[in-house]
């Protein structure tokens, strides 16, 4: 007899860029937009380590129409709130041009602690993400789901690069912000856990040992969230559109599900080495949607649209009971446009300016709110 699957809770948090609108560059004015935002959206809006930086984080949603509802509220307050202080909020996971040498601090116990322990490494993380949550109460549940989600983190990145620049330089890559966190410890693709109280062990042995204070400080792609009982996806780039960002958590939230159904009908997605995986994120990081992954199973390179077409079959029959089938088919309008970094490239290209890149990027940021 199939078995229903369970109710799923989602959130989802962004890094937004704040941008004098005249120098196009970063600007270290969270301040500005805390004082007032905080009145409107209180606990939902907070400062991050740079203070070109602001973060913002949904409340606990139950679908995905409500999930972007809640987005787009979150990202037209911040928009309103920039406005009346004269500056500019881009979406995307590094600002083509602007220098981390030049960005101030956020004043904080957390951050100066942060900057004490990783020095250079941590003064160089002008990058700005998004994160998936994904409930599930079940801690089992959650490493099994876990262990076999590492091999879609790829795919997962290729549809959300936006970080083609650094420091005014066209790095080649789609994905730099990956390689400039990937300079912190703790990130990257995790292990594969038999249990949860092997990931437990695991969490103990580095914090007793001195290597973390606490689990917060693991910063892998995908990890069990130390507070909330969550899976926190943590492999994009953050998304220029609304439009992309709910596409993507749409398709991960059906990855989650697939997986679930596979285990309640007692199957499962094979788990793949982890230097397997890494291969596959390196590939998406390198050319995107232009490049191919490695189909493990076939033992060869294919092209990333064709995986994510199988990618998008083998979700389909859990699309229409999480009603996110409008959703999820955007990837194929992603695939057909190119995603954030692709666009930044051809402004380049167009015009040769990276501040008319900024100015895309602000005015996609706002789109469809």
């Amino acid at each position: 007899m199939a078995r229903n699957l369970p109710k799923f809770t989602v959130g989802i948090e962004e890094e937004y860029q704040i941008i004098d609108p005249v120098s196009r560059e970063l600007s270290s004015y969270i301040q500005e937009i805390l004082e007032e935002g905080g009145y409107v959206l209180k606990d939902q809006i907070k400062p991050e380590f740079m203070q070109s930086q602001v973060e913002v984080g949904s409340r606990i949603c139950h679908d995905m129409k409500e999930a972007r509802q809640e987005l787009a509220r979150l990202r037209s307050t911040i928009c309103e709130l920039a406005d009346r202080k004269n500056l500019m909020v881009a979406a995307a996971s590094t600002h083509p041009f602007s220098q981390w040498s030049d960005q101030q601090i956020t004043v904080a116990d957390r951050y100066a602690k942060h900057e004490e322990a990783l020095k250079h490494v941590a003064r160089r993380l002008l990058i700005f993400g998004m994160h998936v949550h994904i409930g599930i109460d079940d801690k089992e549940l959650m490493m099994d789901v876990m262990n076999q989600a590492r091999y879609f983190l790829p795919h997962l990145l290729s549809l959300s690069t936006s970080s083609p620049f650094w420091q005014g330089v066209d790095t080649g890559l789609k994905s730099y912000r990956s390689i400039v966190f990937e300079n912190m410890p703790r990130t990257g693709i995790p292990p594969v856990f038999g249990s949860w109280a092997e990931y437990q062990n695991f969490i103990k042995t580095i914090v007793r040992t001195g290597c973390i204070e606490e689990p917060t400080q693991i910063w892998w792609d995908i990890r069990p969230h130390p507070v909330f009982p969550t899976l926190e996806f943590r492999q994009s780039d953050i998304c220029t559109t609304i439009d992309e960002a709910i596409c993507i958590a749409s398709l991960i939230l059906a990855i989650v599900a697939k997986l679930i159904k596979l285990r309640l009908n007692n199957m499962s997605w094979r788990s793949y080495r982890h230097h397997l995986v890494e291969e596959n994120k390196w590939r998406a990081v390198r050319w995107g949607l232009d490049g191919d992954l490695v189909d493990f199973g076939k033992q060869e390179s294919v092209p990333v649209r064709d995986l994510l077409d199988e990618l998008l079959d083998f979700v389909d029959d859990v699309l229409d009971e999480l009603d996110v089938r409008e959703e999820v088919e955007f990837v194929r309008t992603i695939m057909d446009g190119g995603t954030s970094a692709d666009r930044q490239l051809a402004v380049y290209r167009e015009t040769g300016s990276l501040q008319a890149v900024v100015d895309q990027l602000v005015a996609e940021t706002r789109r469809g709110l």
